[in-house]
C-alpha cells in the first residue's frame, strides 16, 4: 500500500501528519510512504530526514493524492482535493464531521473511506491512536507557558531580602486532558492552582495533582461515553458562572478548556467577570478557535480589555510546539495503521464491525456509514 502525507496548507498549521519516526515504523510494516516536499519545514524535519527514514519525496501533490491508498493529514481537506482521491482510498485526518456535512457527502460520492480522528473511541485499546488526547495534552502545557509569558509577574513564591513575592493564582476551568496538563505545568512552575469541572471524578484527579478543587453543587452532571463533560442546563450553567466569577476576580491567570464536541463551546466567563479581574491578569481560552469560553475573546488574536486584562484567543496551541506535536500525532497515525495492518497482504484491513472502526469510519463504499451522520 502507498501512504501519502501532504504538506499542510493552512497558514496557522505547523504540524506534520507524519514525522520521520512514524515513517520508519510504517515502512517497517512493508508500506510505501510518500511525503510532500516541505512537510516538516515548520516542525524541524527537513526532507532529508524523511528520506533517511525510508520515505520518497514528491512535489506532485495532486498526483500523489490520486495514487495513494491511504492519505494521512492533520487538517480536513478541501472538496477539490477529495475529488482527486481514487476510489477505495482511505483518508485519515481531523474532519470536524458535525460541522462539515458537504465534505462528508463529497467523501461518500468519491467512494473513499473517510476516518475522523475526532471520533476515535476513548477506550484503553484505542488510546495509542487517540490524537485528540495527545494534542490536548500539549495544548494544556502551552496554555500555561503562554500565560506565564504574558503575565507581568512570576509564578512561584520567592523569598528575597526585599520581601516575599506571593505565588501566582491560576484558575483552570475544565479538567480534561488539557486541563490536567495545565494544572500539572502551573504547579511545576510554582503557582497556586484552583480547578473546576462538572465531573466529580475530574475534580479528584485535579486534587491528586495538587490543585484546590472548586466544588459547586450543580445537581446531576456527568460525562459522555466519549469521556467528555455533558452539556449543562441553562440553570446549571448560570450557577457555575456565578461561583467561578468569585475565583476569577482573585486570579492572576485563568485558563479555560471547555469544548463541546461538534457544537459551539459554552461561554463560562462573561464580560462582567472579566471587568472584575485585576489589571494585568491573563485569560487563555483554549476553545477560542471554535467560538470561545470567554465573552469578548477574539479567535486567533490577543486583546487587552479597558481594565487591562489580557485575553489570549490564539488558535492551534499545540502547534506552538510543532516538533513534539508532530511526533505524537505521527505515532497516533502509525499506531492506527499498524493496529489494522494485515501482515500477509501488507494492507490496511477495513472491518466496520470492529469497535474502533465503527466509531471513527464516517464514509465507506459510496455511503455515509457512521450512525451519527447518516442523516
Amino acid at each position: 500500500m502507498k501512504i501519502f502525507a501532504p504538506k499542510e496548507t493552512d497558514t496557522i498549521e505547523t504540524r506534520a501528519a507524519l514525522d520521520p519516526a512514524a515513517v520508519k515504523k510504517l515502512t517497517g510494516l512493508g508500506a510505501e510512504v510518500v511525503v510532500e516536499s516541505g512537510i516538516g519545514d515548520r516542525c524541524d524535519h527537513p526532507d532529508s530526514s524523511y528520506e533517511e527514514a525510508g520515505a520518497s519525496i514528491t512535489t506532485d501533490r495532486s498526483g500523489a493524492l490520486g495514487s495513494a491508498d491511504i492519505v494521512t493529514r492533520v487538517r480536513k481537506p478541501s472538496e477539490e482535493e477529495v475529488a482527486l482521491l481514487k476510489e477505495g482510498a482511505i483518508h485519515i485526518s481531523f474532519l470536524d464531521p458535525f460541522n462539515e456535512p458537504e465534505l462528508i457527502k463529497k467523501f461518500a460520492g468519491q467512494k473513499t473511506t473517510a476516518i475522523s480522528l475526532e471520533m476515535i473511541p476513548r477506550t484503553t485499546l484505542a488510546q495509542k491512536m487517540d490524537a485528540i488526547s495527545s494534542q490536548a495534552n500539549l495544548a494544556g502545557y502551552v496554555a500555561v507557558i503562554t500565560a506565564a509569558d504574558r503575565l507581568n509577574s512570576i509564578f512561584p513564591m520567592m523569598m528575597t531580602p526585599a520581601g516575599t513575592i506571593s505565588p501566582a493564582k491560576v484558575f483552570v476551568l475544565g479538567i480534561g486532558v488539557a486541563g490536567l496538563q495545565a494544572i500539572a505545568t502551573a504547579k511545576r512552575l510554582g503557582a497556586r492552582v484552583t480547578a473546576f469541572d462538572v465531573r466529580a471524578e475530574a475534580l479528584e484527579q485535579a486534587e491528586s495533582l495538587g490543585a484546590k478543587a472548586l466544588k459547586i453543587d450543580l445537581g446531576e452532571t456527568g460525562g459522555t461515553d466519549q469521556g467528555y463533560a455533558k452539556e449543562l442546563t441553562p440553570e446549571q450553567l448560570q450557577k457555575q458562572i456565578d461561583a467561578q466569577a468569585k475565583v476569577c476576580a482573585q486570579s492572576d491567570v485563568v485558563i479555560t478548556t471547555a469544548k463541546v464536541f461538534g457544537r459551539k463551546p459554552p461561554v463560562l466567563i462573561k464580560k462582567n467577570v472579566v471587568d472584575s479581574m485585576q489589571p494585568g491578569a491573563v485569560i487563555v481560552d483554549l476553545a477560542a478557535e471554535t467560538g470561545g469560553n470567554v465573552e469578548g475573546v477574539t479567535p486567533g488574536e490577543e486583546t487587552v480589555t479597558e481594565n487591562g486584562v489580557k485575553l489570549v484567543g490564539l488558535a492551534n496551541f499545540e502547534g506552538k510546539v510543532s516538533k513534539h506535536a508532530s511526533q505524537v500525532l505521527g505515532a497516533n497515525f502509525a499506531n492506527m495503521i499498524e493496529h489494522f495492518w494485515d501482515e500477509e497482504a501488507k494492507i490496511f484491513k477495513l472491518d466496520l464491525e470492529d469497535d474502533i472502526q465503527k466509531g471513527c469510519v464516517i464514509t465507506h463504499g459510496g455511503e455515509v456509514v457512521h450512525e451519527r451522520f447518516k442523516d
